[in-house]
């Protein structure tokens, strides 16, 4: 029971929840047993509810013998999930008793696209599936760019499908690709850097993408609808286009930022200031109110933003894990905005008002329980930074602690620039600790 408890917890399927078939429906026990508990209520009232009980029930189970398998594996909870961590769950047995009959739709994503091969560099020894001959290694892109590979990419499709688009762009986020498929399986490619790897596969009713369809917005959401539709017909879609030849290249972004802090009302607003000062400059000098932070943010995505990032400015007063009002409006935000989310402010450790000791880290957990999809560090990096330089990563700060549970992708440093005046002949201060200096440029006096 706590083995399944904890699996729950950390939002992982359960063996039990995507290996077993929906269970026999004894439909005069449930009738019997419900008359046995309204007994005293009117018949007609009874026999109602019995009629509407069994409906009910008939319902969920057709649901669950028809059920289509959507497997997006990214955050484990307390720990990082790869396919080791997903092999302790029981997942991975329970997926290859599911993935047996090649029949039952199945949509892995991120993570569920790389379980599905026999092994992975990321977790060495642990066998995945074996659903496809093929293997997972680290990116190595040889033009030297940075992993992971994050933001918005095209994948090419390279066999036609009822599933992928031709050419369609996606939001990836991964340090880990395809270095080998079986060409039968692969649907679609992308290249990152001079290296092109498989960012797709599909087979009849099972597929599996390495980008986020549930976070590229409508196209995402479209490969969504067609997955739902492949998966219910009798027949299969007819396949959407042949293969495109060409290459791919991330794509530049608009990202909207939203100041929020709370009026003096109590009420969470996005503000914006003068500097740092966000209040009116006449009248009773009221917070300067631009709207309502979940609106901005459906209204922004409506618009085309390619990634959202909500900014607590008011959060080093307060206590940001417990700060229900901004968790509700980032879990109605994630609900509504299907981008990436990042959330920032407050991610320190601090010491709560009933004594306890709450790290940057739990924090972290709160605002990714709540829809984040990444969380920025403000002041806490500049303590961060001042570790590093005085001894090396020692895993101990904010954004290593971080890092580590979630994934470097998973942490953004906010910084504020200053830019500070020193005489003709002054040097910048000294920060100690084997800090560098900061970078002193000479202002031009004249223009031309």
């Amino acid at each position: 029971e706590s083995s399944v408890a904890d699996a729950v917890k950390r939002g992982v399927p359960t063996a039990k929840a995507l290996a077993r078939p929906p269970p026999p429906l004894d439909e005069a026990a449930v009738a019997d047993a419900l008359r046995s508990q309204l007994a005293e209520w009117p018949e007609e009232i009874v026999a109602e509810t019995v009629d509407d009980v069994l409906a009910g029930l008939r319902q969920k189970r057709a649901q669950l013998a028809g059920a289509r398998r959507v497997f997006d594996a990214v955050d484990g909870g307390s720990e990082q999930l790869d396919v080791a961590a997903l092999e302790r769950l029981g997942v991975l047995e329970a997926l290859r008793a599911y993935l047996a009959d090649k029949d039952r739709p199945f949509l892995g994503i991120c993570l569920g696209l790389q379980l599905l091969f026999a092994s992975s560099a990321e977790s060495p020894g642990v066998r995945g599936i074996a659903a496809v001959d093929g293997s997972v290694a680290k990116l190595a892109p040889p033009e030297g760019c940075a992993v992971p590979h994050m933001g918005w990419n095209e994948a090419l499709s390279t066999k036609a499908s009822p599933l992928f688009l031709p050419r369609a762009r996606y939001y990836f986020v991964h340090s880990f690709a395809l270095e080998r498929c079986d060409p039968a399986w692969a649907a679609a490619c992308t290249d990152y850097g001079g290296q092109r790897f498989v960012c797709a596969v599909a087979d009849g009713r099972r597929a599996a993408c390495q980008f986020h369809p549930e976070k590229s917005g409508p196209p995402g959401l479209d490969l969504l609808r067609r997955f739902v539709a492949l998966a219910s017909a009798a027949v299969a879609p007819q396949p959407l286009g042949a293969p495109d030849a060409g290459t791919t290249t991330l794509a530049r972004r608009v990202i909207a930022a939203l100041d929020v802090r709370t009026n003096d009302a109590g009420d969470l607003v996005v503000t914006k200031g003068d500097g740092y000062d966000v209040r009116e400059s006449a009248g009773e000098k009221a917070v300067r109110n631009l709207g309502k932070p979940v609106d901005l943010c459906a209204r922004y995505y409506d618009e085309g933003a390619d990634e959202i990032c909500v900014l607590n400015i008011c959060a080093f007063k307060g206590e940001a894990a417990g700060d229900l009002p901004l968790l509700g409006v980032l879990r109605r935000a994630s609900e509504r905005c299907f981008v990436p989310l990042t959330i920032g402010g407050g991610v320190r450790d601090y010491v709560a008002a009933d004594g306890s000791r709450v790290s940057a880290l739990d924090v972290a957990d709160a605002y990714f329980r709540a829809g984040a999809d990444k969380v920025g560090v403000g002041s806490d990096a500049v303590a961060a930074a001042l570790a590093y330089y005085a001894s090396g990563p020692t895993g101990a700060t904010s954004i290593e602690r971080i890092a580590a549970q979630y994934g470097r992708q998973a942490v953004v440093v906010s910084l504020d620039p200053r830019r500070v005046w020193l005489a003709a002949d002054g040097a910048p201060p000294e920060l100690g600790g084997g800090t560098p200096l900061p970078k002193v440029a000479v202002h031009a006096t004249a223009r031309g």
